[in-house]
C-alpha cells in the first residue's frame, strides 16, 4: 500500500487535534497539547517523488525515496554482475585478444580485500594496483557511516534490501514476526561482533610485508573470479547455508543483518562518530509507540532524546511511522534530513568519490588480460588455496 503524507503546519488551514497520552509509570502527569496531524493529499500528480510518500506493510512503513535508492543499487549490483559473468566466460573461451569491459564496480563484494587494501596503502603510502575499487568503494561506504549513520545498510546494500524484503513477506504470510527474549538478542547480536574481531585480528597480526605480499599475490587477484565461480558453482553446504539464512529472514527481522553481518558491524562502530542522528521532541510525541513497532534495529525510540546506536541504520522509518509532524527528525548539524535529501546526497557522495578515483588513476585494476586468462584456467591449484588452508 502506498500512501501519502504531507508535512502540516499549524495554521487554520491545517486541521489539529488535542492529544492526551497515557503517564508513564511514576510520571503522574499527563501530558496534553495541540498538535498538527499530517493527512492525505488531494493532488497526488507527484506523489511518487515526493519526499514524503510512505509504503506500508501491515505495521511497516518506510519511505519511497529509500526504496528506489535499495533498487538502484539492486539493479546496478546485478549489471555488474552479468557483465562480469561476461567477461570471465570470454576470458576462459579465448585465448589472444582484448576482454569486455571489466566492470570495477564488482569490487564492492571484496570488503575484507578493501579494508586489507586501506590498511596496506596506510602502510605503503600507494594504492594497491590489484583491486583498487575494493579499496576506494570501502572507503566511501565508511565515508556514508561517519556522514550519514549505517546509510551503506539502510539505503545502499542489495543484501539489506532482500533481507527486508523476505521479512516483509513473512509479515504478510504469518502476521508476525518471531522475536527473542532481549537477554538472547543481546547474545545474538554478539556473533557479528565476534566475526569482525576474528578478521580484524587475522588482518592486524599480519606485518605490513606480509600484507603487501598476500595483496599482489594469485589468490587475491584472483579473488572476484573465485567469488563468482562459488555462486556459480554453488555446493550443497553453500546452498543449506543460504537458505537457512533466507528463511531466518522471513521470520525474524533482519536475520543476517542483526546478527551475523561484519561488515554491518563495522558500519555500526564508524557511524558511532556521525553528527546525523534520530531527534524526538518529547513536547509532541504522544507516546503511540508506532515508532518502536516500525523500527528494523528494534530501538526504543519512543523513549529517547536522540538515537545514536550502533544498530540504527538511519532508514527513517520510525518518523515514516510517526503520525505527528515533527515529533522525529533526522538531524545533521542542525540541518534536517528528508529522504529525499538522504538519497542524493548518499548518491552524491559515492557518485562523486568514484569520479575522482576514476580521473586520479585509482580506480582501474592493472591485472593484465593475460593474467586474468591464466587466473580461469588454474583456480583448482593449490597456488589458488586458500591461505592457511
Amino acid at each position: 500500500m502506498i500512501r501519502y503524507r504531507q508535512p502540516a503546519t499549524a495554521t487554520s488551514a491545517s486541521p489539529a487535534i488535542e492529544l492526551e497520552s497515557k503517564p508513564r509509570p511514576g510520571a503522574g502527569v499527563v501530558k496534553r497539547r495541540t498538535v498538527s496531524i499530517r493527512k492525505p493529499r488531494s493532488d497526488r500528480s507527484s506523489l511518487w517523488f515526493s519526499a514524503n510518500t510512505v509504503i506500508r506493510v501491515r505495521s511497516s512503513y518506510t519511505y519511497l525515496w529509500r526504496i528506489y535508492l535499495q533498487l538502484f543499487f539492486l539493479l546496478s549490483s546485478l549489471w555488474v554482475g552479468w557483465w562480469f559473468i561476461r567477461y570471465v566466460d570470454t576470458a576462459v573461451t579465448t585465448t589472444t585478444g582484448p576482454l569486455p569491459y571489466r566492470p570495477m564496480g564488482v569490487e564492492a563484494y571484496l570488503p575484507i580485500g578493501g579494508l586489507m587494501g586501506a590498511l596496506d596503502w596506510l602502510y605503503q603510502s600507494v594504492l594497491n594496483p590489484v583491486h583498487p575499487a575494493a579499496t576506494i568503494l570501502f572507503l566511501l561506504f565508511v565515508g556514508t557511516s561517519l556522514l550519514f549513520r549505517k546509510a551503506f545498510c539502510g539505503w545502499i546494500c542489495p543484501v539489506g534490501l532482500l533481507s527486508e524484503w523476505l521479512s516483509r513477506a513473512g509479515l504478510l504470510l504469518f502476521k508476525r514476526r518471531v522475536q527473542f527474549p532481549r537477554w538472547l538478542d543481546m547474545v545474538l547480536r554478539g556473533i557479528k561482533y565476534f566475526l569482525l574481531g576474528f578478521f580484524l585480528f587475522a588482518i592486524l597480526k599480519m606485518s605490513p610485508a606480509a600484507l603487501h605480499a598476500f595483496l599482489v599475490g594469485p589468490y587475491n587477484q584472483a579473488a572476484d573470479i573465485k567469488m563468482l565461480e562459488f555462486f556459480r558453482h554453488l555446493s550443497m553446504t553453500g546452498a543449506i547455508v543460504i537458505a537457512v539464512l533466507a528463511a531466518g529472514s522471513v521470520v525474524i527481522n533482519g536475520f543476517w543483518c542483526r546478527y551475523m553481518c561484519p561488515y554491518g558491524a563495522l558500519m555500526g562502530l564508524f557511524s558511532w562518530f556521525s553528527p546525523t542522528k534520530i531527534h524526538r521532541d518529547a513536547d509532541l510525541c504522544t507516546d503511540c509507540g508506532k515508532c518502536d513497532l516500525s523500527c528494523p534495529a528494534r530501538l526504543n525510540v519512543s523513549t529517547a532524546k536522540t538515537i545514536n546506536k550502533t544498530e540504527c541504520i538511519g532508514c527513517q522509518d520510525c518518523i515514516a511511522s510517526c503520525p505527528v509532524k515533527g515529533a522525529l527528525s533526522m538531524k545533521s548539524a542542525g540541518l534536517r534530513l528528508s529522504p529525499r535529501a538522504l538519497a542524493f546526497l548518499t548518491v552524491g557522495l559515492i557518485a562523486s568519490g568514484i569520479t575522482v578515483a576514476q580521473v586520479t588513476g585509482h580506480w582501474r585494476s592493472e591485472v593484465s588480460d593475460e593474467q586474468v586468462r591464466y587466473h580461469v584456467r588454474h583456480l583448482d591449484s593449490e597456488e589458488y588455496g586458500h591461505p592457511g588452508r
